[in-house]
């Protein structure tokens, strides 16, 4: 019986030849769909239970392969993955002491405010320094520096759990 690597429905998704970390967002969809219509589990309830079983675990795999392609973040992480380069940590950009201080700076706002109009300022924030930096790792990808890609994905890392904090902070409680 194949076993199923996590990683096996992204590579369903966009073959060796295709890796890139810019992306269509169209065209993955298009693939999603696609791939999903195949495989998705509604069309397999009345087949045996071994066919329903991978039917449940290959579109199990299609939903995490497009929602890893889809955010910047975990699509350049498993870039990174693929081609054999550790995992970036926030460690990677410790020796950035302005960029930790700027995060330490909204984090410090983040904790402090309970102004809706501050929370917004620090979303756009946060939003504008995500773009940069996905543009940034775009730009490393595409001129293969890895290391590089690597320690800006270590910074877009601190800004996902700004952001996560945030959202934490705008849900009522």
């Amino acid at each position: 019986r194949p076993r199923a690597r996590p990683a096996a429905g992204l590579t369903r998704l966009v073959s060796r030849s295709e890796r890139s970390f810019r992306i269509d967002a169209r065209q993955l969809q298009r693939r999603f769909r696609s791939l999903q219509r195949a495989v998705h589990p509604d069309r397999f309830g009345q087949r045996p239970p071994k066919e329903q079983y991978y039917s449940e675990q290959h579109s199990s795999l299609i939903n995490k392969a497009y929602q890893t392609l889809l955010n910047p973040l975990s699509r350049g992480l498993y870039l990174l993955e693929l081609s054999g380069v550790e995992p970036a940590q926030e460690t990677d950009c410790d020796a950035d002491s302005a960029f930790l201080m700027e995060i330490m700076e909204i984090n410090e706002k983040l904790a402090e405010s309970k102004n809706e109009g501050v929370l917004e300022e620090i979303e756009t924030l946060i939003k504008v320094k995500q773009e940069e930096l996905t543009r940034e790792v775009t730009a490393a990808f595409e001129r293969d520096d890895l290391q590089e890609a690597k320690k800006l994905l270590a910074k877009m890392k601190y800004f996902a759990n700004l952001e996560d904090k945030l959202k934490a902070k705008k849900i009522p409680s």
